[in-house]
């Protein structure tokens, strides 16, 4: 069974940075296309990086300039690097296939505020 863990959010001030990681057991996330996702209160989740195999990646518009989705195979974990963080990025972060085939992780919260 696939097992995802989510860590490294924070509570962070506006303009800060963060470095998310997600690790992948039961599975070898070299073979698969990976993805970052957030969940803020009372809003679906959304899909905001992708990364492929062969390291291009893809973003939505509200983070691209400001996030990079970055993978280490041999770690079999996911990164998403966070710079100048506003307040509309907090949420929860998770990890998982660009159309999700496993199981959700905990998450990780991030809360951009002053």
């Amino acid at each position: 069974q696939v097992q995802l863990v989510e860590s490294g959010g924070a509570l962070v001030q506006p303009g800060g940075s963060l470095r998310l990681s997600c690790v992948g057991s039961g599975t070898i996330f070299s073979r698969y296309l990976l993805a970052w996702y957030r969940q803020a209160p009372g809003n679906q989740r959304e899909r905001v990086a992708i990364i492929d195999r062969d390291g291009i990646t893809n973003y939505v518009d509200s983070v691209k300039g400001r996030f990079t989705i970055s993978r280490d195979n041999a770690k079999n974990t996911v990164y998403l690097q966070m710079n100048d963080l506003k307040p509309e990025d907090t949420a929860v972060y998770y990890c998982n296939t660009p159309t999700p085939i496993w199981n959700w992780g905990q998450g990780t919260q991030v809360t951009v505020s002053t």
